[in-house]
């Protein structure tokens, strides 16, 4: 999918005969639109470029430079290369690889390039690439603590020349700097770097010397047009509007109508709802295809599906009771920015500049590396919207940073998925589990029982430690307007040894969805309750239609039984259905120009419980050593996954993980679906 330059890629209808603002049919799917020169984006929202359009096939770009004579456009992303285009001609010139990072010195412009080690790790930081004056260098800033230095000849040709290092940082948990912007002096002879990293927020305690503080699929593009006059601009702002569906967001912003009488979904916010209660889960990395492709009702590729009925049971029953959503997407693409959508819909300027490298933090809120400001969309997270309007909030597991440890202080080692397996199906309390806000704002509102980033503590445990607690709301007539689930096990730990096989870890993650949605429905909240549940992002994995499309679930006494509903949603539809069941206004653009979920829903309630079923997969069917597995290729696959840094969200190369998971399914004999999976994924060979 085309994505552009921050601030050069334009909206406008040039060239995209697109009746608005009704922004393309409800069901157009997420993509370049058949037959127009338009990006439908996976936040309702409609892209259309103006000028002539570079494509930068596997490409994030993120700066641009432009030399002084004006012969040379240069971005970077991503990648670990410049590209160089032809301003004019709007073509590619160069794909230029980053010089080495043993190389600091130098090297005569006569030396063949060919000899430089390129560097295969470096990636540019934020904002940095510039042109010396002359325009005969060229500097990016690496994420990895240096300057890159390129020449560019009288022919304009760049070549790598040299990596400066820059001053460590000896920062918490970085050894590196990170230059985020560069700027030369006007004679080329100073180069100035801006750093985001330095010596850390605190103090370095003298006694010690430790510093103390407190704080995947890309197809990029470039835009060339001309410098547009007044009624260029006109023109391309009432386009931007109607891309941006400003009729949908000034709608939002409109008062409730009193004598409304209650609906699923009102059409104002502060209008009545049948539902008092929002259950809200977040779940981890599946694309549609790869769970509900085999449900022959919906739009679904069977021969990508991996986790089909036998490992998800519940989800597909869920599917058949309710509503199967199958044009439906993650917002985000992967963890950081996942779960910024699903929590705030919106991700930050500065969380888009991150994805070459994260170089400062990554900002999935699950871990100490996971906390960073800004990040955080300034219009807030939605328990703050929530709690801001008076209503009640619970959260399980979501933004939450896990804490465990043996009972006994005297036992050390290492805790696994069967210790935490057997503590939690035999009762025996050997283990202690709690977790603490990585907001703080959460505190008051975390059930600090349970976990949300885990691989190996059960999912079935996330869902226990919920109906735990339900039963006490039961008891006493109260429950939360705001309850936030984070359910992650669907992720897997790929083959590695000593965890559950993929297809255990997606069977925890249904049984314990499951067993919510039973609980709720069996239970005295259930008539006035819905429940919404998305992957934060899909991984990067395979799907027939697009890699942002995702599994996602309606479930309430008022969602329609039986029904497919093919309308376009995604990650802000879901926040904004739940901002108008609970009263409270968008949080910003995003959600406030999101397309409400009401298709889902009927006038006339349906008040049948749901009965989870039981998981066909033991949860305990474990991994086996690599040299316990017969097939070369899985054998591959398990010293591989006891490599990965599984216990880390989002640590592994995905088109690696995606390629395990496949054949941990499939076997090794079905060939890798690379037609289904976008060109921007890292290609590793099965061989």
């Amino acid at each position: 999918m085309p994505l552009g330059l921050a601030g050069l890629l334009v909206g406008s209808l040039a060239g995209c005969r697109v009746s608005q603002p009704a922004a393309m049919r409800a069901t157009t799917p997420v993509g370049m639109a058949a037959g127009q020169q338009c990006v439908v984006t996976p936040v309702n929202q409609v892209v259309t470029p103006v000028g002539r359009l570079v494509e930068l096939p596997g490409l994030r770009p993120q700066v641009v430079a432009l030399s002084p004579d004006g012969r040379l456009l240069v971005t970077a992303g991503k990648t670990h290369e410049l590209i160089v285009v032809d301003p004019d001609a709007a073509t590619l010139r160069q794909r230029v690889s980053l010089p080495s990072e043993k190389v600091d010195v130098p090297q005569p412009e006569a030396v063949s390039t060919h000899i430089l080690e390129p560097d295969k790790e470096g990636q540019v930081s934020f904002t940095g690439l510039v042109f010396s004056a002359d325009g005969s260098r060229l500097y990016l800033a690496n994420v990895n603590g240096s300057v890159k230095v390129f020449a560019v000849d009288a022919q304009g040709t760049v070549s790598g020349l040299a990596s400066l290092p820059l001053p460590a940082a000896h920062a918490p948990r970085r050894k590196n700097e990170i230059p985020a912007g560069l700027a030369i002096s006007r004679d080329g002879s100073r180069l100035y770097v801006a750093n985001i990293k330095g010596i850390g927020p605190g103090k370095t305690d003298p006694k010690t010397g430790q510093v103390s503080g407190n704080s995947h699929q890309y197809h990029g593009s470039l835009s060339l047009l001309p410098v547009p006059g007044r009624r260029d601009l006109a023109r391309h702002t009432r386009t931007v509007l109607r891309n941006y569906r400003e009729p949908m967001v000034q709608a939002a912003l409109l008062p409730p109508r009193p004598g409304q009488s209650p609906r699923p979904v009102p059409e104002r916010g502060g209008e009545p709802s049948v539902f008092r209660h929002v259950i809200y889960v977040i779940k981890e990395n599946r694309t549609y295809d790869q769970v509900l492709g085999d449900v022959p009702q919906g739009n679904g590729e069977p021969s990508l599906c991996i986790f089909g009925d036998r490992v998800t049971p519940n989800q597909h029953r869920l599917v058949r009771d309710f509503v199967l959503l199958d044009n439906t997407y993650c917002s985000g693409i992967l963890s950081a920015d996942g779960h910024q959508w699903s929590d705030t819909a919106f991700a930050t300027d500065y969380m888009e500049r991150s994805f070459a490298g994260f170089p400062r933090s990554y900002p999935d809120g699950m871990d100490d590396n996971g906390i960073d400001a800004l990040a955080y969309a300034p219009s807030g997270f939605l328990w703050d919207n929530a709690l801001a309007h008076g209503r009640t909030v619970r959260d399980y597991g979501e933004f939450a940073i896990t804490e465990k440890q043996w009972a006994d202080p005297a036992r050390k080692g290492r805790i696994g998925f069967l210790d935490h397996y057997h503590d939690f199906l035999h009762g025996t309390g050997l283990i202690r589990i709690s977790s603490r806000p990585a907001i703080e704002s959460l505190r008051p509102h975390l059930n600090s029982r349970t976990v949300g980033w885990d691989m190996d503590i059960p999912d079935a445990f996330r869902a226990a430690e919920f109906s735990r607690e339900l039963r006490e709301f039961e008891r006493t007539g109260s429950f939360p307007n705001l309850v936030i689930i984070c359910l992650p096990n669907d992720h897997t730990s790929g083959t590695k040894e000593g965890a559950p096989t993929p297809a255990a870890q997606v069977a925890d993650n249904d049984l314990a969805f499951g067993r919510i949605v039973e609980a709720i429905s069996q239970g005295p909240f259930w008539n006035e309750t819905c429940i919404f549940a998305i992957e934060d992002d899909p991984q990067a994995g395979w799907d027939h239609v697009s890699g942002y499309r995702t599994t996602a679930y309606v479930v309430s006494p008022y969602t329609r039984r039986g029904v497919v509903v093919s309308t376009q949603y995604n990650t802000t539809s879901i926040l904004r259905t739940i901002e108008l069941m609970l009263g409270l206004p968008p949080m910003n653009q995003m959600d406030a120009s999101a397309t409400p979920m009401t298709d889902c829903f009927s006038d006339t309630p349906d008040f049948t419980p749901f009965t989870a079923l039981p998981n066909n997969v033991p949860l305990d069917e474990m991994n086996p050593p690599a040299k316990k597995v017969a097939d070369p290729l899985l054998r591959r696959h398990a010293v591989a996954s006891a490599k990965l840094p599984l216990g880390e969200i989002d640590q592994c190369p995905e088109d690696l993980l995606n390629r395990i998971l496949w054949h941990a399914m499939k076997g090794s004999g079905e060939p890798y679906p690379e037609w289904a999976v976008s060109a921007g994924a890292d290609t590793v060979d099965d061989d």
